[in-house]
């Protein structure tokens, strides 16, 4: 008889254990999704960003004659976007096209001309508000990835995370380069 109750208890403990497992498993794929899912947010948002971009490059090629450096420095970001293929190549492309977004606006207060143009104002507007969205997506991206890369170090989670290969996320970060006030001249050569 007792040795038929130690059988069911450890029976009874083993079924716990495996349900245990099965839900921690199944909660590290529901966050590993979630963060998936926040990257692909991310990259509708850069894709339409990155479709605008040559639009407004248009119209400001016209008044910006003398801020020839300023526009390739936009092409060159939007270019090095195109052809990352990692996620931190993919990262570091990315904040540099918004570093030198932000120095091509910084230069547009040079131009009341082309700030009072309709098409421009159209453009920088519908670009700001994707970086804004772009900003609130970044940073609901890394809550996903600090709660899943807690929950793949926190005991006894870890556990079930080694046995099937839960890595762990890199944050979205940026560079320290981009983290310096974007230098903006306002000397204008020979025209």
């Amino acid at each position: 008889m007792l040795g038929w109750m130690v059988l069911g208890t450890l029976l009874l403990v083993l079924v716990g254990l495996v349900f245990y497992v099965i839900m921690v498993y199944n909660g590290l794929v529901s966050l590993k999704n979630n963060i998936d899912k926040a990257w692909s947010n991310i990259d509708v948002l850069l894709k339409q960003r990155f479709d605008e971009l040559p639009k407004l490059i248009k119209v400001c090629e016209g008044y910006m004659q003398h801020e020839q450096k300023t526009l390739e420095a936009v092409i060159k970001a939007r270019s090095q976007v195109n052809t990352a293929r990692s996620d931190g190549e993919k990262l570091q492309a990315q904040n540099a096209l918004s570093d030198t977004l932000r120095s091509l606006f910084m230069v547009v207060e040079r131009y009341p001309e082309l700030k009072a143009d309709q098409a421009f104002r159209a453009l920088s507007a519908r670009i700001s508000e994707l970086e804004d969205q772009i900003a609130d997506r970044r940073e609901f991206f890394n809550d996903s990835v600090n709660i899943y890369n807690i929950r793949i170090e926190q005991f006894p989670d870890v556990l079930v995370a080694r046995v099937f290969n839960f890595n762990g996320r890199t944050l979205w970060k940026i560079d320290p380069a981009h983290r310096q006030d974007v230098q903006v001249s306002f000397q204008h050569s020979g025209a």
